[in-house]
């Protein structure tokens, strides 16, 4: 059994103590009121992105030719585009599509990090040779060049592709720092001596290694998560992410910029749930680092109170 599956033992050898380690960092997290608020954030925002468009009106592609660029009023909550379309609904649609493309992208880049950097470290030799020069060409590679290059080949498709590509560039770092602690843990004894019952490599890795340094994992997906939305948003931005007629923060930001001084709420409203939402996501991130990891100083405070 792993040691993060195992919870502490008093020294009189009765059993487990009442507070198990999930509890604990449990209790360090909502004592964080910063994560709380960004957790809070996040539900939040997903609730209005998926619910919000519900309740309005209007859907995210239909046309009101009777307001053209109106303000913000009852009918239209967030006012209208160039073309009469209902900037509410366009802005939860298309915050549906960064908070989705953000959440898949983080959990597939972190489970990338996790497999390569636990496979390089576990089996050393030639297989950590070769992992890693492909870490190390993928890290020279300009990201955002080769996805611009590759975007109009995929003109038209789902944006999963686009997920796919964000995810591809998103995880040789944390690949670097699962290997270094891969490194570590192999050579302990609970490692050791799984290896010598004849536990399979792939088992020890997914079993014992992996959940060790699970604290490291979801840090990183909640920041990857956050990096993803605003790439996707840069990407869609400058015309090489999502295509119309779907519609994310970042294309509703570049379709507003140009009104921003004479219609601000073109720009402002898709901007500023861009950057809500960012916000949000690296106070979550923050706040489970402090909580996973005692050793930290906001940890440390959190945990003697």
């Amino acid at each position: 059994m792993s040691e993060i599956a195992a919870g502490p033992t008093p020294l009189d050898g009765t059993g487990p103590v009442l507070t198990s380690r999930g509890r604990l960092v449990l209790r360090r997290f909502l004592r964080s009121r910063s994560a709380v608020a960004g957790i809070g954030v996040v539900l939040t925002l997903f609730a209005l992105a998926y619910l919000a468009p519900l309740a309005s009106p209007w859907s995210y592609s239909e046309l009101d030719y009777t307001a053209f660029l109106q303000g913000p009023s009852a009918s239209h909550w967030f006012g209208t585009t160039q073309i009469g379309g209902d900037l509410f609904t366009q802005t939860m649609v298309g915050l549906q599509k960064s908070l989705i493309i953000g959440l898949l992208v983080g959990l597939i880049s972190t489970g990338l990090a996790a497999v390569v950097g636990a496979a390089a470290g576990y089996f050393g030799g030639w297989t950590d040779r070769a992992l890693m020069w492909v870490v190390d060409l993928m890290l020279v590679l300009p990201a955002f060049l080769v996805i611009a290059i590759l975007s109009p080949a995929f003109a038209g498709g789902s944006f999963l592709i686009l997920v796919v590509l964000l995810a591809a560039f998103g995880w040789m770092i944390a690949a670097r720092i699962v290997r270094g602690l891969t490194l570590s843990l192999r050579e302990r004894e609970f490692v050791k001596a799984a290896r010598f019952m004849g536990v399979p490599p792939w088992r020890i890795i997914f079993r014992h290694i992996l959940p060790n340094m699970s604290s490291l994992l979801i840090v990183d997906a909640t920041i990857a998560m956050g990096v993803a939305i605003l790439g996707e948003s840069t990407l869609s931005f400058f015309g090489f992410g999502v295509q119309p007629p779907d519609v994310s923060l970042g294309t509703l930001i570049a379709s507003g910029l140009g009104s921003s001084q004479t219609y601000p709420w073109l720009f402002l409203f898709p901007a500023g749930f861009l950057v809500v939402a960012i916000l949000a996501f690296n106070l979550v991130g923050d706040g489970l680092r402090d909580a996973l990891d005692s050793s930290s100083d906001a940890g440390r405070r959190k945990a003697e109170k």
